[in-house]
């Protein structure tokens, strides 16, 4: 008896996780190159990558669980929705994801589905918006300060602020383009903070080296 039991909550577990797969194709396809979503089992947090779509991150089906879904699996009592939280792809590409636990009959958490939006896919939109309606345009021609010691998200900023003039996102441009914006860092003085190279080889998709290439 109880071995029937269990074996019908099993079943009805697997029932659930396979809806939600449906879901999260359906919206993932709804989003081409601009929000991941993933769906991660919870009943095996080794391989709980249960389906991913519109890869973002560059995960596969089969990986591990990430800290928020091991966090559900140790406490039912975990929320259930974690909404529109700042998040960071592994190239260093801005995300805001939300995250939805998935419960069985007895209130446990056997599933997590996991939508990741790419923020700087609408940057360049968004500055060019904000170029539109700006009154201030006094200092608009001056070339930016040159400071030590820039950050990584002062870097992402200028990158995003140089790639909007051109209408488009870093990993779109025109290698002549790339190599004009590199060129335009390392006028401004970006090369001077640390691991500067790597941050823009990772924004626009290129290697380190070629970063270097370019800013000759």
């Amino acid at each position: 008896m109880g071995g029937g039991a269990a074996g019908a909550s099993a079943e009805a577990d697997e029932h659930l996780v396979q809806e939600a797969e449906k879901i999260a194709v359906a919206l993932g396809r709804m989003f081409p190159g601009l929000c991941e979503v993933v769906l991660h089992d919870l009943r095996d947090p080794q391989h709980a990558v249960r389906a991913i779509e519109n890869n973002l991150s560059g995960r596969q089906v089969g990986d591990s669980a990430t800290e928020l879904g091991l966090a559900r699996i140790a406490d039912p009592a975990y929320p259930s929705v974690i909404q529109n939280y700042p998040n960071r792809f592994p190239d260093g590409r801005p995300a805001k994801s939300t995250s939805i636990g998935i419960k069985n009959a007895a209130g446990e958490y056997i599933a997590a589905l996991c939508l990741n939006l790419d923020v700087s896919v609408l940057s360049p939109v968004t500055l060019a918006l904000a170029n539109l309606v700006a009154t201030e345009t006094e200092h608009r021609d001056q070339p930016l300060e040159t400071l030590r010691d820039r950050n990584a998200r002062e870097l992402r900023r200028a990158v995003e602020a140089l790639c909007a003039e051109r209408a488009a996102t870093p990993r779109s441009l025109s290698r002549d383009d790339k190599k004009t914006l590199v060129r335009q860092l390392y006028q401004d003085g970006y090369f001077d903070s640390r691991d500067a190279a790597q941050t823009i080889a990772d924004l626009l998709g290129v290697s380190r080296a070629t970063v270097y290439n370019y800013a000759k």
